[in-house]
């Protein structure tokens, strides 16, 4: 079987949540242990840190994998969904699985996967973690793919659990409320584990609280861990630079700079910097690797997506935030910028709560409406319709590439194209 083969399988003969949505959520861990135990349990075999939430958990997952690496260790990377190449999601030391691994691993047990009926993530966790035992990580660092309670990463007994930013996202199958979208994503809090809470919300705090404390897990706030005293956007050597002083156990005023440089990475900078210092006595880290590791998270992870600048003249930005707490700091950030005009390539899945994300974007600007490529993209003349009833003013284009295209034939060179609205957009602009 080669490596297109195995891809074939996995995208046409099995439901994929990212591309078809609920219908490929499930709701019990059924497949998911039967995986394990035909594997050997391989997600015993291999130290690792849980990472989950709403907001926040791809670049705390990358920050934290590329201090490790910068320290030495072998360190695993498993994230989700990939923006061009399945191979994105499963990494060791920045560098992709081969594709010889997936066609090897699908061809060794696709009978077994058959009768099972195993999901696209089920059967991607699974090669995952049979892949990092196999090649003897000494951590791995695993981002939950949605909720966590009944993700398939949850078969993890961590070193280290950590929940960032909790916002509303994905409420058909999570809940309608923070609190419980909360409660899922406290599913990954283990018995006797610490658990590291990125931010402090009021709404939900008490639910990890009261987990914790059910489950005798040591809980932490990252601000009890790490103060940010200041931060501000720079420019190095012709490239932005996100600047932090921060005080913490790796030293009072230490200044660090990060290469992930959306204004929501402070926080994000703050919660790793928690988790690596919760880490010590397991994973130590120098002040030079932490330094380094933060400095170059896209040169060793390949890290993609979040405010990378693809364009200069004009200006040109793309972010994957899609629900309405990440937008709405996106958009803060995006309005601050210099420009003369600014012109928004837009695009959303069919499940996107509209009536709450289409009010944060800016009313000035023009929309370039379009369709993400995939079964579950909302229709650009949909889209655009919905946008003109808060006001938002634009034509709409059958896909991603058409509008970026026009909306680069309409700016001038001191104006700025954002493009965003969905993980497939972005993929599609990369």
């Amino acid at each position: 079987m080669t490596y297109r083969q195995a891809l074939d399988y996995l995208f046409s003969q099995l439901p994929m949540f990212h591309r078809v949505g609920p219908a490929a959520y499930k709701a019990n861990l059924d497949n998911t242990i039967a995986l394990s135990n035909h594997l050997g349990q391989p997600e015993r075999r291999f130290r690792s840190i849980h990472v989950a939430g709403t907001n926040g958990k791809g670049s705390v997952s990358h920050m934290l994998a590329s201090v490790l690496q910068q320290q030495g260790y072998r360190t695993g990377l498993a994230t989700s969904p990939h923006l061009k190449d399945f191979r994105e999601r499963i990494r060791i030391n920045g560098k992709k699985i081969p594709g010889s691994q997936v066609a090897g691993f699908v061809a060794r047990h696709k009978a077994f996967f058959e009768p099972l009926q195993a999901s696209f993530f089920e059967i991607s966790i699974a090669l995952t973690f049979d892949y990092f035992a196999r090649e003897g990580v000494d951590v791995a660092v695993v981002e939950t793919g949605l909720g966590g309670r009944l993700d398939s990463t949850n078969l993890l007994v961590p070193e280290l659990s950590v929940i960032t930013g909790i916002g509303m996202d994905h409420m058909n199958l999570l809940g309608n409320t923070l609190e419980a979208i909360a409660g899922e994503k406290a599913g990954i809090i283990k018995p006797l584990t610490p658990v590291l809470i990125g931010r402090r919300q009021d709404e939900v705090h008490p639910v990890f609280e009261r987990v914790a404390r059910e489950r005798q897990a040591p809980l932490t706030v990252a601000s009890d861990v790490v103060a940010l005293y200041a931060a501000h956007q720079r420019w190095r050597h012709g490239r932005p630079v996100l600047e932090l002083e921060t005080g913490s156990p790796f030293g009072a005023g230490l200044k660090a700079g990060c290469d992930l440089t959306g204004d929501y990475q402070k926080e994000n900078v703050v919660t790793a910097m928690a988790a690596l210092s919760l880490l010590g006595n397991r994973f130590p880290v120098s002040r030079e690797a932490l330094l380094g590791g933060l400095a170059h998270v896209r040169r060793n992870t390949g890290f993609a997506g979040r405010w990378q600048q693809i364009g200069r003249r004009p200006r040109i930005v793309c972010d994957t935030a899609h629900n309405q707490e990440g937008l709405s700091v996106v958009m803060q950030q995006l309005l601050r910028q210099d420009f003369e005009r600014l012109h928004i390539v837009f695009g959303v899945v069919e499940d996107k709560a509209l009536p709450e994300i289409l009010p944060i974007l800016p009313a000035g600007a023009a929309y370039y409406f379009c369709k993400p490529g995939v079964p579950r993209g909302l229709d650009a003349t949909v889209l655009a319709h919905e946008a003109a009833l808060h006001g938002l003013r634009g034509q709409a284009w059958p896909s991603v590439k058409e509008a970026l295209s026009r909306a680069r034939e309409m700016a001038g060179d001191r104006d700025m194209i954002f493009v965003g609205g969905s993980t497939f957009v972005v993929a599609e602009v990369l």
